[in-house]
């Protein structure tokens, strides 16, 4: 493109060069004991090819995520975005095509003279920069051409400085299931203007990954919610496909020395099992495998997932180097990729890639023969990990309840309920929820309480001084609560007597436990013959500090106690009031106030009824996602669950039995 630049346009295009300085300089190196001037293996959004195409074509191409390209306009079908730029000479080469072939996409550039900007099935927001402001922004809506930057003034012209697709009539593909030997990879988008990374799943609510993925320009990582917007997908070998996991990444814990930082996840994912860490040195001249979603030698935003194998240089106490095996190749986009051997049949974590030389990747010099990339350790950071995980919020969604010999509460304060049986003697036996539907494993912990009392019809279980964990309540028939705090999580760990800590505020069979206000606390609630409700919160965590009594909350909307249940039905932490009707539909009260007194919200039946006999309904969270799903135990001791998701309408997914004969 030939292009006739005024004065103003040349401090116009200063201006868009200050903007994307900052924006275009790759992630800082952090310091390491091996290889400082390794560069980094972070994807920063740099155009490839940026200053052979500025040479031939006058265009300053800065950064970008892939969903933009520069595209070729002789051939329409190529490109869904036209610019034009004004010239001395008024001829093709005022056109500039750019390709956004996804739903998504973010270029940042400097053309000048800008003047009109034509999509095709695609809206975009343009930013720019005119004589009259340094920076504005314009919608450009599917299927139209807007002038961009032109006044009344014939001298007045735009740096065009930003295209952002908006809207796309483009359909994802369904994608492949991921390969279960790679799904614990996951691809990491901080911001949205083109820094990628990879990481590691290492717990249902933790990644693993290069904390420089997330550094400033002077290299720090704070602690805490990440500074830019950032999203994890897994179980996807093509993220550009449907099907997996996404998430918000919510927090940051950076390790104190390494390129490593720990990022969890808002959403849990458990159907994916995650990658345990080895605890055994790397050694020079080992294999290890790796996966990530880095640049490959002839694409910039691949998005699917690559496998090469490596094997170990000089290991340190921090860190090792590595050399992938031809013809694969570690680029930017692959920090954070995992590092793994076999060991028992599993995956095992060694290490995770922090920066590589890049030596035939798309966009390195041909001068950089070197293919070889540094890794931090992880084979020594297991206490770390653990620490880090154990700091989880716990959630309030699994409530606890059944009858009978079977029950369920969250034992291990994992957010998933687990499955409980009483003897007739009042012991207790534990079978913690490994599967997050149930259908990943049951582990049997064996018997976790001797028989405090010999009626099993008083026995209840909900966490009590809001660690996560369940605890053994016994309800005597004035209505008097003891209370053993569990301790040890798998109930192994030990039970602390705290005594009585209700006096009778209701026979045992009009008494529930579960966590009204959303503290974390379970609460006691009251039920009358009229099936009116009384709360009472606990205000002690220990249930010794004092109850507050919030009065009758719910007038009776059944006069059958065995009707009713109380289970937090849309993840706020709160427990719902839930009838279960004749034909076995449930009509749900949703608590809006907390104490119950800041109003209910009509549900009205969210299910069809699984089943008519309400006896065997009960409501628990077997997925970990913080609202109740739909259990029935039924006369023996098989358990069947429907996962009624948070829509709160609707059907309920089938999740079939989930556990045989306890």
């Amino acid at each position: 493109m030939r292009h006739r630049a005024s004065g103003a346009m040349v401090a116009s295009a200063a201006l868009a060069a200050t903007v994307f300085t900052g924006l275009a300089s790759a992630p800082p190196a952090l310091a390491d004991t091996t290889a400082t001037d390794v560069p980094s293996a972070v994807e920063d959004g740099a155009y490839p090819g940026a200053a052979q195409i500025l040479a031939d074509r006058g265009i300053t191409l800065t950064r970008g995520d892939g969903g933009i390209t520069l595209a070729d306009c002789t051939q329409p079908s190529s490109y869904q975005i036209k610019v034009l730029a004004r010239t001395t000479d008024e001829d093709d080469g005022d056109t500039i095509c750019f390709a956004a072939p996804g739903a998504t996409g973010y270029l940042a550039f400097t053309i000048p003279d800008a003047y009109r900007i034509t999509t095709y099935n695609r809206s975009v927001r343009a930013s720019l920069s005119t004589d009259q402001k340094p920076t504005e922004t314009t919608d450009v809506p599917a299927n139209g051409t807007k002038g961009i930057g032109e006044t009344i003034d014939p001298s007045t012209r735009a740096v065009l400085l930003e295209l952002r697709v908006t809207g796309s009539t483009a359909t994802p593909t369904t994608g492949q299931p991921a390969d279960p030997a790679t799904a614990f990879t996951a691809h990491l988008t901080i911001g949205d203007t083109g820094r990628t990374c990879t990481g590691a799943l290492v717990d249902p609510s933790w990644v693993l990954t290069a904390k420089s993925c997330f550094a400033d320009d002077s290299g720090t990582v704070t602690a805490g919610a990440p500074k830019n917007t950032t999203t994890a997908t897994l179980g996807r070998t093509d993220i550009h496909t449907t099907g997996g996991h996404q998430s918000a990444i919510v927090a940051l814990v950076p390790h104190a020395d390494r390129d490593l930082v720990m990022a969890r996840l808002q959403t849990p994912v458990y159907d994916i099992a995650p990658i345990g860490l080895s605890t055994t040195a790397p050694t020079g001249g080992g294999a290890l495998s790796t996966a990530g979603y880095g640049r490959t030698a002839t694409a910039w935003t691949p998005g699917t997932l690559h496998t090469p194998a490596t094997t170990t240089g000089t290991v340190t106490a921090g860190g090792f180097d590595l050399t992938p095996t031809a013809p694969g190749l570690i680029c930017k986009g692959d920090a954070g990729a995992p590092l793994w051997r076999t060991e028992n049949n599993k995956p095992s974590l060694a290490g995770i890639v922090a920066r590589a030389w890049q030596g035939g990747c798309l966009d390195t010099p041909t001068t950089e023969t070197r293919t070889s990339a540094h890794a931090e350790r992880t084979d020594n950071i297991g206490a770390w990990v653990t620490s880090t995980i154990a700091t989880t919020p716990k959630r309030a969604g699994s409530e606890s309840g059944g009858t009978g010999r079977v029950r369920y509460a969250d034992w291990d304060g994992d957010g998933r309920a687990d499955l409980l049986t009483v003897a007739d003697s009042g012991a207790v036996h534990v079978y913690l929820n490994r599967g997050g539907d149930g259908h990943g494993g049951w582990e049997d912990y064996g018997q976790v309480a001797t028989g405090m009392t010999t009626d099993k019809s008083r026995v209840r279980f909900a966490d009590f001084d809001g660690d996560g964990k369940a605890d053994y309540i016994v309800m005597q028939t004035s209505g008097a609560v003891g209370v053993f705090l569990n301790k040890g999580g798998d109930g192994h760990g030990g039970w602390q007597d705290w005594g009585q800590v209700a006096t009778g505020l209701g026979n045992a069979d009009q008494v529930r436990f579960a966590d009204w206000d959303g503290d974390g606390k379970a609460d006691y609630i009251a039920i009358q013959a009229s099936g009116a409700v009384g709360v009472f919160l606990n205000k002690g965590g220990d249930g010794h500090g004092g109850w507050n009594d919030q009065g009758a909350i719910a007038q009776g909307a059944t006069s059958d106690r065995t009707r009713l249940r109380f289970a937090d039905i849309d993840g706020d932490g709160k427990v719902d009031y839930n009838i279960i009707n004749s034909d076995g539909s449930v009509t749900t009260y949703i608590n809006k106030g907390g104490d119950g007194h800041g109003g209910w919200t009509l549900r009205n039946k969210i299910t069809n009824g699984a089943t008519t006999n309400q006896n065997i309904v009960h409501f628990a969270d077997l997925t970990g996602e913080g609202n109740a799903d739909y259990l029935l135990i039924d006369g023996t001791t098989q358990a069947y669950a429907y996962n009624g998701g948070d829509d709160l309408g609707g059907a309920w997914i089938y999740l079939g039995q989930i556990a045989g004969a306890l």
